[in-house]
């Protein structure tokens, strides 16, 4: 059980507001802020725990506000199955509450997926490739959410190299987020590590993320997204850098 002090639920809210601000200028990045600033503080099983219900109200709203549900389910409905089957398959290695070992993850997967999006150019995956690539893709990114708590590597990049137009994208961003975190609650539940006192916080930290979006959505009026973006990736491949030094050094 993990203890509430008053300095944990400060830090927590604060988390869950400066995630919910990334998640607001950019659309995404909720689940990758929270998990890497909590895993810093907490063991990454209680920062997936606390992950839950926030990402799962900000990810819906994203996907439901869209006009291409119906059509993008049918589409990616292969990714988003094996997303799920993906994410128990690894969720074990979350569950078993080696902290070291999953903290060191978690960093490799933000190092990943912020070099990845600094450093690689825009990738294109063509429309006849796409049966194939689905099913490994969701795979993948089911193990590494399982493993980790962190769902946008391969996802998000190999949704961009899709070529979608800007609100399919971020629907279909929606669409996979929003699985994800229901597979990975699922998991959880499955292993006995979701936690009813966690799940309280959990439903808590709403409030913040959503009054984070807010906050990012005026934000992205007067600040260039690009520039938040790169500042946002240099950060994240610095915490991730330090969260791989501290289980492995």
């Amino acid at each position: 059980m993990m203890d509430h002090s008053i300095w944990l639920v400060a830090a927590i809210f604060a988390t869950f507001f400066a995630a919910g601000i990334v998640k607001g200028v950019t659309g995404m990045g909720l689940p990758t802020v929270a998990m890497g600033v909590l895993g810093a503080l907490i063991s990454p099983l209680a920062a997936a725990g606390l992950l839950i219900a926030p990402s799962f109200v900000t990810n819906a709203w994203q996907l439901l506000a869209g006009p291409s549900f119906g059509r993008l389910a049918r589409r990616f409905w292969l990714l988003t199955a094996l997303v799920v089957a993906g994410t128990f398959a690894g969720s074990s290695f979350l569950a078993s509450g080696n902290s070291l070992l999953t903290t060191g993850a978690l960093g490799a997967a933000l190092v990943l997926y912020a070099a990845h999006a600094l450093l690689a150019r825009q990738l294109r995956v063509p429309a006849k490739l796409e049966p194939l690539m689905s099913p490994a893709i969701g795979l993948a990114t089911g193990l590494l959410t399982g493993a980790t708590g962190v769902f946008v590597v391969p996802a998000v990049p190999y949704l961009q190299a899709l070529g979608l137009e800007k609100d399919d994208l971020v629907q279909a961003l929606g669409l996979s987020f929003t699985v994800s975190t229901v597979a990975l609650a699922g998991a959880l539940a499955w292993h006995g590590a979701f936690r009813m006192d966690n799940l309280a916080m959990s439903a808590l930290a709403i409030i913040p993320a959503l009054a984070g979006m807010w906050a990012g959505q005026i934000i992205r009026n007067r600040v260039s997204p690009t520039t938040f973006r790169r500042w946002f990736l240099v950060c994240l491949l610095m915490l991730g850098a330090e969260m791989i030094f501290r289980a492995f050094l």
